[in-house]
């Protein structure tokens, strides 16, 4: 087919892909420029002048309320490669464990970066800070077996905490950050399996968490004023594998279910383990995902961060590339911006 769009419609090109089963939408082509001296600065930009963007690519009738996306930018430090934002139904994350699983993947399969040597290393900044992705690299395929990432440091601001919860009363939960805060609730006495026929259960009592742990405490990230918000709530409970340790489901932003594992999720849960005096030093902990897939972490070492005691976690995981998309937006189309069903 020869046809070609109007010139006065907006175009933008896509690589999708999965990590573990959660959606990553890396727009190449066609997202204005950021202006920022840093990741924090642009993403204010983004938010500010180009939220419609956002909305069109993230939400109906282009995407889904659970499709999760990112745009790259020019580095922000000397020797960074990238800088990265990411998108969901509600705004920009901080920063993605698998949206930096996907997006490796996706920018040494398709050449974006050029890999060199069988572990290339990409060093990106996101809003949370420096994050640096390790390939393992197969030459031969031109594929990405798996990639290892050194997330920022993640630590615990509260253990043994508790809130109440319209409909659940009293429930007991450790906050941390992994490059994001959540809530972590063991969900067994909540009575869930943990599985996907849960789904919709899950949403209602995780967003019911979340917005009571926020009416009950203010978060407050140690140098950051934008970073300091509450994220989601993860739920905890016994794998239903042989071989790995734990199983988590995040319910975040705005109702949205990771179908992964949740890479700063994990990071946060290697932090509790390690506070908890449960995990040692490069110790692997597998956790399993709402629908089986898994992401393991370690804490690669002990670290301080502000005042509280820390761990820097690596997390790995795979992603495989799913499609690639031209967007069109036409300037009457009354569904530009996207819509969401609540």
């Amino acid at each position: 087919m020869n046809w070609t769009p109007p010139e006065d419609w907006m175009r933008i090109r896509t690589i999708d892909a999965h990590a573990e089963g959660e959606p990553l939408r890396v727009i190449v082509d066609g997202y204005p420029t950021l202006v920022g001296a840093t990741i924090l600065d642009k993403r204010r930009h983004a938010k500010l002048h180009y939220d419609k963007v956002r909305t069109a690519l993230m939400l109906e009738p282009r995407g889904h309320p659970d499709m999760y996306g990112c745009v790259l930018t020019e580095p922000v430090t000397p020797d960074g490669d990238a800088g990265v934002l990411f998108l969901h139904n509600e705004g920009y994350s901080s920063m993605c464990g698998h949206g930096i699983i996907a997006l490796t993947t996706v920018a040494y399969e398709t050449g974006m970066m050029i890999p060199t040597g069988g572990a290339p290393t990409l060093r990106l900044d996101t809003p949370a800070g420096r994050v640096t992705a390790r390939a393992d690299w197969d030459p031969i395929a031109q594929r990405v077996r798996r990639v290892a990432f050194e997330n920022v440091p993640a630590f615990v601001a509260a253990q043994d905490a508790r809130v109440d919860v319209p409909g659940l009363g009293q429930v007991n939960y450790d906050l941390a950050y992994g490059g994001a805060f959540y809530a972590y609730v063991d969900a067994s006495p909540l009575g869930f399996r943990l599985d996907g026929s849960e789904t919709t259960a899950l949403i209602d009592v995780g967003m019911r968490i979340k917005r009571a742990v926020m009416a009950a405490r203010s978060i407050t990230h140690p140098y950051e004023a934008d970073l300091s918000f509450l994220y989601g709530t993860i739920l905890c409970g016994p794998p239903h594998g042989t071989d790995a340790h734990s199983r988590n489901v995040c319910i975040f932003a705005e109702g949205e279910v990771d179908r992964s594992p949740t890479g700063t999720g994990v990071s946060g849960r290697v932090a509790i383990e390690r506070a908890r005096g449960r995990l040692g030093l490069n110790e692997d902990f597998v956790v399993e995902s709402l629908i089986g897939t898994r992401f393991t972490g370690r804490v690669v070492r002990d670290a301080v961060y502000g005042p509280y005691p820390a761990v820097v976690p690596e997390i790995s995981g795979r992603a495989w590339i799913t499609g690639r998309h031209e967007f069109l937006i036409a300037p009457d189309d009354p569904l530009a911006a996207g819509f969401r069903l609540v």
